[in-house]
């Protein structure tokens, strides 16, 4: 009895092996059944991916911002461009693709740069960063007024802002340790000429003499090898100016907003005048004076309580955008 039992169930081991090796779709069956229900299964990961994918592409299609080509304008002379912004599809992908389902996207952006930058607008002045960009600088010319300078310097400080400081080559030559201490407090150095003539006056060996002797101390004193900018004194400037300049690497740059500080206005006077005419992209001028220096901490109040940022003026004229998505 015993023996006959094993052979019987032996036999039905037998026929079930034999069913399942002649019967695919049953042994296919068996597997998609151990399957069901795991992530791990090929099918299911493919069509999830895919629907991830999917949905990161529909949400980039609503969010992706196009770049802004730099220009001349008739006013405003040359305006840098402003970088688009866009979903950076794979790094997106990758952060979310272990998420449970039906949590939100996590979406990473990335910076598209224009087809036009201001490199490419040749011997251009500016004027202006990019009206799309809510940034604005302090261009602090500098050939007088060393008792203004520290205090200054003290409120930048405390309100964590860098300004540009275009110094006179006179006054680099005279002061190089208060111009360290602008440098060693992190604001940029540049050029503002080397006597503060009225370039538009002066001849094409005087204008480039003005200009490479300034250049020339920026580096020597304070190794300052990158300098991009020249700041005209007074604002007197001609085509030969920016034309030199930028045959020096330099583009000529000038002021949006003028604070007109050396007339020395009460600091009610410099903030309210600097309010009435804030806008994105604008450069500040203004000098180390008493009103300045007095001014300064409601103004900086002033700007950052209109939503805008305060950098230098490479930062301004930048085409890297203030915000960075989301």
């Amino acid at each position: 009895m015993k023996y006959g039992k094993a052979a019987a169930m032996a036999g039905c081991v037998i026929a079930i092996v034999a069913l399942v090796k002649l019967n695919g779709p049953f042994n296919e069956y068996i597997q998609a059944m151990r399957n069901v229900g795991s992530h791990s299964s090929p099918a299911y990961s493919d069509q999830t991916n895919e629907r991830l994918l999917q949905d990161i592409r529909t949400e980039a299609e609503k969010r992706n911002v196009k770049p802004i080509d730099a220009r001349v304008d008739r006013v405003w002379k040359a305006i840098p461009g402003y970088n688009g912004l866009e979903v950076d599809i794979d790094r997106t992908y990758a952060a979310n693709v272990s998420n449970d389902a039906g949590a939100p996207l996590k979406l990473i952006y990335k910076e598209v740069s224009p087809a036009v930058s201001l490199n490419d607008l040749g011997a251009q002045e500016v004027y202006r960063g990019n009206p799309n960009k809510k940034m604005v600088s302090f261009m602090i010319n500098v050939a007088w007024g060393n008792e203004f300078i520290e205090p200054i310097l003290k409120t930048l400080e405390q309100e964590h802002v860098k300004a540009t400081f275009f110094l006179d080559g006179t006054w680099l030559r005279n002061n190089p340790d208060l111009a360290k201490k602008i440098q060693a407090a992190g604001h940029e150095l540049s050029n503002h000429a080397y006597n503060h003539p009225n370039m538009r006056n002066l001849s094409r060996d005087a204008q480039y003499q003005q200009i490479t002797k300034t250049e020339g101390l920026l580096k020597s004193v304070l190794g300052v090898d990158d300098n991009r900018w020249f700041a005209p004194p007074s604002g007197s400037y001609n085509s030969l100016t920016v034309s030199l300049a930028h045959s020096l690497g330099l583009r000529t740059v000038l002021w949006t907003i003028d604070t007109i500080d050396w007339q020395k206005p009460p600091a009610s006077v410099v903030v309210s005048r600097i309010r009435n005419k804030l806008q994105p992209g604008a450069l500040i001028l203004m000098h180390p004076t008493a009103s300045t220096r007095d001014a300064l901490p409601d103004l900086i109040k002033l700007i950052k309580s209109k939503g805008y940022q305060l950098g230098t003026v490479s930062d301004t004229l930048s085409p890297k955008r203030t915000d960075t998505g989301g």
